[in-house]
């Protein structure tokens, strides 16, 4: 009964998960016809797109430590009614200020989300076979969601108008605050002691600088502001890790990076969010401006992408069972070296099928680093530890994202400017720039931009197939992580309700 319980309330934490994402990544097709709505600017449009993913990254480290103190199902309740609510403010919303500032408190509600539900996935689930399945599928729902989120922006803004992507979510919210007080445990530890609000704000406002520079590096022609901001969230940063490291009850233990496997885990996430940020940013502008598809059929040609790791995630406990852990990710991480080097072969007739092999080739390898890579994240910790395991791993998730769009984005840029020597500084800038000259020059600008774009996929597959490559040894030389005291922490006692 105790086992069907914990799946029942699995399937509770997975529901909200899938739709979450969908509603995360179903706002960029929706983006154009609610800024046409409501009127708003390019910079109002990028505080829409970007506030809620701000706030997240920003509130993520203090909401999975709030967690193990408060309650990881209180919180989890308290965020997912916020969350409910504020969804239909910005489905409703009547300017582009009100629906930037929904997104933001949106960001700080989702930020209780992912660590939470993931925290309490580790408490109901011991036996660690069963928590590796449920992570998988925890981690599938985010995946799935992500990809099906564009497609079903397309139905939804053919049928609706644009503020019903928003209102995709409040449903799942609903089940879970229904169904979460009957079926989730309540789990806290009790001497985690009060929340030090110096530590959230120097928290918030490092990981906050740092993000807003990485975005800025890829907008903007002068790195000066996004500079600034990165050496100002840096020096912000080291003044956490210090705080940290002398308070007894710290807002993030860092001292958890005492454990290789941990560390080695986290640094994969990372570095797998780059490769895969990266990727499919030069993808989707691949498919849409070189080979003319549009929004909707471009994000129906990329699912295959978020359906692999979704489709790595569900077989990695499977190979779990056969093999070490490690083997399983790193064999994994190797068959996404092999899907990134497809990428270098694009062009010509036969393009869209391998991009479409490449991308799914690629995805379903870190399916197993995913899934099983943070089992070990949190199955290296204490339970009482588990949210703040939890929010550093989905803090790396998003610092990777982030760090792709930008470092793998200039790394193409490069390319295609000293491809075109000089002539034209984007693709979008060549397509704008050859409507305006005649139809014999605008074609050679155009046949130009594309060549030089399709370099830059190239290269751009070639840096991903080396991160990947690079991460397989890495695993492979780290040591399976256990529960059985691989950190040398204190014990502290949990109380249960």
């Amino acid at each position: 009964m105790r086992v069907n319980r914990a799946w029942l309330g699995l399937v509770v934490l997975a529901l909200p998960t899938l739709l979450v994402a969908i509603d995360t990544t179903a706002l960029l097709l929706a983006l154009p016809q609610l800024s046409a709505d409501m009127g708003a600017t390019n910079v109002e449009q990028l505080w829409i797109s970007d506030s809620y993913g701000f706030m997240v990254a920003g509130m993520v480290i203090t909401m999975g430590t709030l967690g193990d103190r408060i309650g990881r199902r209180r919180l989890l309740m308290i965020g997912a009614a916020a969350f409910a609510l504020l969804s239909v403010v910005a489905a409703f919303a009547t300017d582009p200020l009100m629906l930037i500032v929904a997104r933001a408190l949106l960001g700080v509600a989702g930020a209780t989300l992912a660590p939470s539900t993931l925290a309490l996935i580790t408490n109901m689930f011991r036996d660690e076979r069963q928590r590796g399945q449920a992570i998988a599928i925890w981690a599938t729902c985010q995946f799935t969601g992500g990809a099906l989120g564009p497609v079903l922006a397309g139905f939804l803004l053919q049928h609706f108008w644009w503020g019903s992507v928003f209102l995709v979510a409040v449903p799942a919210m609903g089940l879970l605050l229904l169904a979460g007080p009957v079926l989730l445990p309540e789990f806290r530890s009790d001497r985690a002691g009060l929340l030090d609000p110096a530590s959230v704000g120097l928290s918030l406002v490092s990981v906050l600088s740092m993000v807003y520079g990485v975005k800025q590096l890829t907008v903007e022609s002068v790195p000066v502001v996004p500079a600034v901001a990165l050496v100002a969230g840096a020096a912000v940063g080291a003044l956490f890790v210090r705080r940290q490291l002398r308070l007894e009850t710290p807002l993030l233990d860092l001292r958890l990076l005492r454990n290789r496997p941990f560390t080695a885990v986290l640094v994969a996430l990372v570095f797998a969010g780059i490769a895969m940020a990266g990727t499919g940013l030069l993808v989707t502008q691949y498919l849409q401006s070189v080979l003319g598809f549009s929004p909707i059929v471009s994000a129906m040609l990329f699912a295959p992408m978020g359906l692999g790791v979704a489709v790595g995630t569900m077989a990695a406990p499977a190979l779990a069972r056969r093999m070490r852990q490690t083997t399983a990710i790193a064999g994994g991480l190797v068959g996404s070296a092999l899907g990134s080097l497809l990428l270098v072969g694009v062009g010509g007739a036969g393009a869209l099928p391998l991009v479409m092999i490449g991308i799914a080739v690629l995805a379903l390898g870190t399916g197993p680093l995913f899934a099983l890579g943070t089992g070990l994240v949190v199955g290296s910790v204490p339970p009482e530890r588990a949210g703040s395991a939890a929010s550093m791993s989905e803090t790396g998730n998003y610092f990777g994202g982030s760090l792709g769009f930008a470092l793998i984005g200039v790394v193409a840029a490069v390319v295609y400017r000293s491809r075109m020597d000089g002539t034209s500084d984007s693709l979008s800038g060549a397509v704008a720039a050859s409507r305006h000259l005649p139809a014999d020059q605008g074609a050679q600008l155009l046949d130009a931009a594309r060549e030089a774009f399709t370099a830059g996929l190239h290269v751009t597959g070639v840096v991903a197939a080396v991160i990947f490559a690079g991460l397989a040894v890495l695993v492979l030389t780290m040591r399976p992580a256990t529960r059985t005291g691989p950190v040398a922490l204190p014990d502290r006692e949990a109380t249960r309700s």
